[in-house]
């Protein structure tokens, strides 16, 4: 990001704002107030906080307070100036992205929520930053966002009219061998762990863990997601069907609480926030600093099955969905298999199935007798491309430089000048960048459905949704399959208990391109509307075979019913009192969050209660 000067100094401080307040206008109050109908401040209204405020805080931060603009102001005024085109240079990379506290890596939903900076912005250093805007925002009744990363969909990492915590910056990463939790000392054996700041990703973190350190860490499959983010959401990983959710791997946190105290969470020292975080929903129990994740033995081998079949005729395509799962029921349904098969309305099957630990031989002596069911029906069948089987050194998979020799063009590259060779993303992860929801759900499949009674039904309504839009059966996000300790680990989290006895998340979704006030360039509304109507539809036809309508609540419908039930399902209780206990006022605020119910749906204003 590019340097702003002193803050004091800058036209945005006073012009860009509408700064009115003197000085002393606002005070300082230390007992926050918790009744209904409760507003937080917004810029326009005559006791929002002074400059001479704003200054204390800036200077408890040490000048890290900067007043925020998106980039795509520029585009706002003038799609010709330096500016915009500066902007939609780089807005498909999301390591530029990430770099600009006013952004966000979706741009909005329809209907829903459009992204729109804060007004300043608290790029944190440390954990001390953290807790300074923490009080200043509960002090001062402001509405409050925590950012690493900014790839929620749901639009939880940004709010207009707010203060936002950015902790961008804070991506050191340390290495334990015999680490233990504080607290926990004779009572937990020393392991191998991680350290990382709250605003490290998952792609700075296999470089230390798997490239450099030859081990492994359970995070997220998109290598520009938030470690902490992805921990407090559970999270997901290519390889999640034998290691776990991500939350498992979490050892201890250190997190700002909305009484300003910075407080290690851990299995022997506030185990009840410590549980909630591991899971419970990021940005809403706290502002976490940095996490310590459990580093595991790397397999010799990770490997892939990619392959695109496509059926000449639907009746054709019914008998290929209904031979994929009985070959996935009998062949793929253990901790071995992971990500996802694409069920497409123009009768395609497209398979990106990712493996652990089976070699290159291995591999391709499990997929054989899907090729050869494939080959006995030519007129009827085709394999568009060449399919790719086989393994790899496990050490090497998010090794760019070895990709490069090796001749694999999986990955993206950041191209800005400066930037390191290794800020890349996968390919197949290129379309999320910079995108625009139309509409997007997830459901939890159970496993019961891969019984001989229930596949039937299961090809049928998979079948019957994709005449309506593509699925996706997302295999590593249900850990049925998956080995014991995994599952009970994963159990020992907020997560719904229903990803323990499904085999995989279905997930439908649509997105456009688009900046939402750039004339010429703006999101195609209607469309978006059409398409969300079909999405609904599609999964519609698979809650018909599914008795609970559980959701991943990092990948779901910002118009989820039942939220609380679809996410948390019975942990949603325990959750909502550590909620009371560690954040009474409800400062820390997201979008169908743990509290949120009792809040307006921009977080403003408190509800009476019924």
């Amino acid at each position: 990001m590019a340097a702003l000067g002193p803050l004091w100094a800058s036209e945005l401080w006073g012009a860009a704002k509408n700064l009115a307040c003197e000085a002393g206008t606002a005070d300082l109050r230390n007992t926050p107030r918790v009744g209904a109908g409760i507003r937080r401040r917004r810029p326009s209204d005559a006791n929002w906080p002074s400059q001479a405020a704003w200054k204390r805080l800036n200077d408890d931060v040490d000048g890290n307070l900067i007043p925020v603009e998106s980039p795509i102001e520029a585009c706002v005024k003038d799609t010709g100036s330096a500016g915009c085109q500066n902007l939609f240079n780089n807005i498909h990379n999301p390591y530029y992205i990430g770099d600009q506290p006013g952004l966000t890596q979706t741009w909005g939903w329809v209907d829903a929520w459009v992204s729109k900076p804060s007004v300043y912005v608290v790029a944190a250093s440390h954990a001390d930053h953290i807790a300074s805007a923490v009080n200043f925002a509960r002090q001062n009744d402001l509405r409050l966002v925590v950012k690493g990363a900014g790839h929620s969909y749901q639009g939880t990492s940004n709010a207009a009219d707010s203060l936002l915590v950015w902790t961008r910056r804070m991506h050191d990463i340390a290495m334990h061998e015999t680490f233990i939790p504080q607290g926990c000392k004779g009572k937990h054996a020393p392991q191998r762990a991680v350290t990382l700041g709250s605003g490290a990703i998952w792609m700075q973190a296999y470089d230390v863990v798997t490239t450099k350190g030859g081990g492994y860490v359970q995070g997220g499959g998109c290598t520009t997601v938030g470690v902490a983010g992805l921990i407090q959401s559970g999270g997901f990983g290519s390889f999640s069907k034998h290691y776990g959710t991500a939350a498992t791997g979490l050892l201890e946190a250190e997190v700002v609480t909305a009484d300003g105290k910075v407080r290690v969470a851990n299995a022997c020292t506030n185990p009840d926030l410590f549980w909630a975080l591991k899971g419970g929903g990021g940005g809403t129990f706290g502002a976490v600093s940095k996490v310590t994740l459990r580093v595991r033995e790397l397999p010799e081998f990770w490997g892939a099955a990619i392959l695109t079949v496509k059926a000449a005729s639907a009746d054709a395509f019914r008998r290929l969905l209904r031979y994929f799962v009985d070959f996935y029921r009998e062949h793929l349904f253990n901790d071995h298999w992971g990500e996802h098969a694409r069920i497409a309305s123009d009768n395609v099957l497209d398979l990106l199935m990712v493996c652990h630990d089976l070699s290159t031989e291995e591999v391709k002596k499990i997929w054989q007798p899907f090729l050869d069911w494939v080959a006995r029906s030519p007129a009827a069948y085709t394999i568009e491309g060449q399919p790719i089987l086989g393994s790899m050194p496990a050490r090497h998979w998010w090794d760019v430089e070895w990709r490069k020799q090796n001749h694999q063009a999986v990955f993206n590259l950041d191209q800005r000048p400066g930037a390191s060779s290794n800020n890349a993303w996968w390919t197949g992860d290129a379309g999320q960048v910079a995108w625009f929801l139309y509409g997007y759900e997830s459901l939890w499949m159970p496993a019961s459905l891969l019984e001989n009674d229930s596949r039937e039904r299961l090809a049928q309504a998979l079948f019957a949704g994709s005449r309506h839009k593509d699925i996706e059966l997302h295999f590593n996000k249900g850990l049925a399959g998956g080995p014991r300790e995994a599952i009970e680990a994963t159990r020992d989290t907020a997560t719904n208990p229903a990803v323990l006895n499904a085999f995989a998340l279905a997930i439908v979704g649509d997105a456009g391109g688009g900046y939402p006030g750039v004339r010429g360039h703006e999101p195609d509304v209607e469309a978006g509307r059409k398409s969300r109507q079909e999405i609904h539809k599609c999964v519609n036809e698979l809650r018909a075979i599914v008795p609970d309508d559980g959701a991943y609540v990092s990948e779901s419908n910002f118009f989820q019913e039942n939220w609380q039930q679809a996410y948390w399902g019975s942990n949603y209780a325990r959750l909502a009192s550590v909620k009371k206990k560690y954040d009474p006022t409800g400062l820390f605020f997201v979008h169908n969050g743990v509290g949120s119910e009792e809040w307006s749906e921009d977080g403003f204003v408190r509800k009476a209660r019924s």
